[in-house]
């Protein structure tokens, strides 16, 4: 891509004005889109740089009078005498893509583990740990306390607490609530919670206050590995499973929670953005709806890739005492053996939004210099 624009011509066409530099780079730029983008004050909030004109304010075959580039500036004349300027360096940056965190867990992947203390103090570690999150979707805090409702203590970095029914900090142990399979010693699918929301948590903080039971292993599962491998090797499947409407529910004697949605969804460039899967909240669903058969198949494909327990997109360790797991939990799901009910095993877990988590991480890369 050019990479300077100093020396670019422009033309006047039907409904844009088309930008020309060097031999080869050319640049379409609609005239709607660059009177709707107009940066001058009369268009913006100056306060709060807000945008302020509404295109509704102008005729759908808007053009303009004259297009003139000087230097690294476009600059237009309206019908209206309006004027709008562009710096072209700050469009070709619009044309470069968004920064992209995602990556794929190495052989034998461990989340890392973080310092409860120094990621919520010391800004380079709070920098590292986030963009480690971003990449592959867990990491682990240790040290931290094991007084209940330390979750509470996260929301400085991670944005505030989203609350869902059924608590503000859920207490997960075999005493106490009993309102789903998590509160007992029976192993535990891998799955994310509340699949039963129209738009579930995007993080969940799993935070073992006290483990002294045997068994009981963590197991984390990169969904997206999961779901991307089915794309390539059964598309058909694939192709379903982001179409096919899906009813889950979780209930309790004072709430319920219900949402028919897809298992995947992508975004607009067809990339994987969630996946919602839980064995335990899905519910029944009408045997003679269309293409039940198909999806079934390729439900069933999905779940025996997520329960392999040889995938290399799944792990397992102990959480222990004073550890927090941090998930991104549209793509990673999370699990746990079955333990022995012989000792205390109380873990707390609280929600909150990967919107939230990755305006810290913009802000402490600009502080640290990133």
């Amino acid at each position: 891509m050019t990479n300077k624009l100093y020396a670019a011509s422009c033309e006047l066409t039907q409904d844009s004005v088309v930008i020309r530099a060097g031999r080869n780079d050319e640049y379409d730029l609609p005239n709607l889109w660059l009177r709707d983008n107009c940066c001058c004050d009369e268009c913006r909030v100056v306060e709060t740089q807000e945008k302020r004109f509404i295109l509704s304010s102008v005729t759908a075959d808007l053009a303009p009078e004259e297009a003139r580039v000087e230097q690294d500036r476009l600059s237009i004349l309206w019908a209206d005498g309006h004027r709008s300027e562009f710096s072209l360096q700050g469009i070709l940056q619009l044309l470069e893509p968004p920064t992209q965190y995602h990556q794929s867990w190495p052989v034998d992947f461990i989340p890392a583990s973080f310092g409860w203390q120094e990621f919520l103090t010391h800004q380079a570690t709070t920098v590292s740990a986030i963009q480690r999150f971003m990449q592959q979707g867990a990491i682990i805090l240790t040290k931290a306390p094991t007084e209940a409702e330390s979750l509470e203590l996260l929301a400085p970095v991670l944005g505030p607490i989203r609350e869902l029914l059924f608590d503000r900090i859920h207490n997960v142990s075999v005493t106490g609530h009993v309102y789903n399979i998590a509160h007992t010693s029976l192993g535990l699918p891998p799955h994310n919670d509340f699949a039963s929301y129209s738009f579930p948590p995007s993080v969940q903080a799993l935070h073992m206050l006290q483990n002294d039971t045997p068994g009981g292993e963590s197991v984390i599962v990169d969904g997206w590995a999961i779901v991307e491998r089915l794309r390539r090797e059964y598309p058909q499947h694939f192709a379903i499973l982001c179409e096919f409407p899906v009813p889950f529910r979780e209930f309790d004697e004072d709430n319920e929670t219900y949402a028919v949605e897809p298992i995947i969804r992508c975004d607009t460039e067809g990339n994987v953005i969630s996946l919602r899967f839980s064995n335990q909240l899905m519910q029944m669903m009408n045997p003679l709806q269309r293409d039940i058969k198909a999806f079934y198949k390729a439900y069933h494909v999905l779940c025996s890739s997520i329960m392999d327990r040889d995938s290399c997109a799944r792990t397992t360790f102990r959480l222990n005492s004073g550890e927090v797991l941090l998930v991104a939990a549209h793509r990673v799901l999370h699990a746990r053996e079955p333990f022995q009910p012989v000792g205390v095993r109380h873990l707390q877990d609280a929600y909150f939004e990967l919107d939230n988590v990755a305006n810290k991480l913009r802000q402490l890369e600009m502080r640290v210099g990133h």
